[in-house]
């Protein structure tokens, strides 16, 4: 039986959320963003408060809470500030890789640790000449006896300059493409792992984004998430989890982007009444609150899934994208209806117009995710309905004859080009419509009575 409903604990963590993120996300927001400058203060408020690192598994002395409840946080929180939704998330992201890895003893080390300490922990797959082709990492891991030296620049490391720890994919050899693909757990402090500098961003300015730089960095073997061959599984499982959080994300701030314009409608006099009463305005707050409703119910549907154990490869990446792009849309037509005031930084839908641009970029395109669910629906998808040949569609043969009397009749052929269906107990020679010859006709069935009219 289906149930919509969040559970009593949910709830509760929802309305936890919501006052974190008005009391403490929302009132230093404009200006952390203006500082192009991550709120650390925040982000260890988060912490305390179970937040952030909050699936963390039980058995390791975390919350043990699932992808359901990091949708619910990361709404409220992105509704307030997509951008510190961002780094806040990010603790996640970076131990998605650990809590899947199956390096127990590595896990019992750290998560234990980051279940009771404010550490930071970023995730790397990109790097300055690729994005979303994971197969195509340049990253070298060159193994030396039990360890491996790495070298290499990962790019777009959200968190990365202040981070403590790193999930980093490598690979020991270009060529071997995902074969080659490992995976690492990286102390920041360790000879030769070198940070950039913060990367200037259009949005997401409250969200630290760097380059890291390794120059023969030795990894010792007890560090290793996936040997090579298993690296690139992992980072796709990390992202099966972790996108649909990015589709919530989009939601809060579609919801927050909604709600100014919904307040502007309601106040805004043009032409002697509330443009809130022109229906023009009304057609388009119902278009937002529709999609905003619906990016939640696929991004939810996504998150159960994970939360069961079923894959949820493809619901993943439709929630992702839907989601995300719904969500610009949303921003952009909040904008629209506060006209000139939404284009000045003094009012709100700017910041969040520069923000959620990126979400459908990071943690796979809009068009990676179209890829994932083109592949599933051409090669996976089960059809209910038979092929077009096989169709029962079945049609007079004489148009002039009276229905209801009924006549013997052959078999039933179908012209497999232009579907022209031909009653007799042999095909055509020849289709009288596309001229394609009797070969071209498929046997549909037998009639031995009357067909029905």
């Amino acid at each position: 039986m289906l149930n919509f409903n969040l559970t009593r604990e949910q709830i509760k963590l929802q309305k936890k959320a919501r006052t974190f993120a008005l009391e403490q996300v929302l009132p230093e927001a404009w200006y952390y963003d203006t500082q192009d400058e991550t709120p650390v203060h925040i982000l260890k408020k988060a912490f305390d408060q179970g937040l952030s690192h909050s699936d963390i598994p039980v058995e390791y002395g975390g919350n043990g809470l699932g992808i359901i409840e990091g949708c619910i946080i990361s709404e409220e929180i992105s509704a307030a500030c997509p951008g510190t939704a961002t780094s806040i998330f990010d603790n996640s992201l970076g131990m998605e890789p650990l809590i899947l890895s199956a390096n127990e003893p590595l896990k019992k080390k750290y998560l234990t640790r980051f279940a009771k300490e404010f550490k930071l922990i970023s995730f790397a797959t990109s790097e300055p000449t690729l994005g979303s082709d994971v197969s195509a990492i340049r990253c070298m891991a060159k193994p030396d006896g039990d360890d491996f030296i790495l070298n290499g620049t990962k790019y777009w490391v959200t968190n990365g300059g202040i981070a403590d720890y790193y999930s980093i994919f490598a690979t020991i050899d270009p060529e071997k493409k995902h074969e080659g693909i490992c995976a690492f757990f990286i102390d920041r402090k360790w000879p030769g792992v070198r940070v950039g500098q913060h990367i200037p961003k259009m949005g997401q300015r409250c969200s630290n984004t760097v380059g890291v730089h390794f120059e023969n960095v030795r990894v010792p073997k007890k560090y290793v998430l996936a040997p090579p061959g298993e690296g690139f599984v992992l980072a796709m499982k990390t992202f099966n989890r972790t996108r649909p959080v990015i589709g919530a994300f989009a939601i809060g701030a579609a919801r927050s982007a909604m709600e100014y314009a919904l307040d502007y409608a309601k106040k805004r006099q043009a032409f002697g009444q509330k443009i809130g009463n022109n229906q023009a305005i009304q057609f388009k707050l119902a278009d937002m609150y529709q999609k905003i409703e619906t990016s939640r119910l696929l991004v939810l549907k996504a998150a159960w899934e994970s939360d069961k154990g079923i894959d949820p490869t493809l619901n993943a990446s439709i929630s992702k994208f839907y989601a995300t792009e719904a969500c610009i849309e949303v921003v952009d037509e909040a904008l629209q209806i506060l006209g000139g005031y939404g284009y000045t930084k003094m009012f709100p839908v700017e910041k969040l117009y520069r923000d959620t641009r990126l979400l459908r970029i990071y943690e796979g395109t809009s068009e990676i995710q179209r890829m994932v669910v083109a592949g599933s629906v051409m090669g996976g998808y089960t059809p209910v309905m038979p092929p077009m040949e096989d169709l029962p569609i079945h049609y007079e043969q004489n148009p002039s004859e009276k229905k209801g009397a009924g006549r013997k009749r052959g078999k039933i052929w179908r012209c497999r080009i232009c579907g022209h269906v031909h009653y007799e107990n042999t095909p055509p020679k020849e289709c009288p419509y596309c001229f394609f010859p009797g070969k071209a006709f498929k046997l549909i069935n037998a009639v031995d009575g009357n067909l029905p009219r």
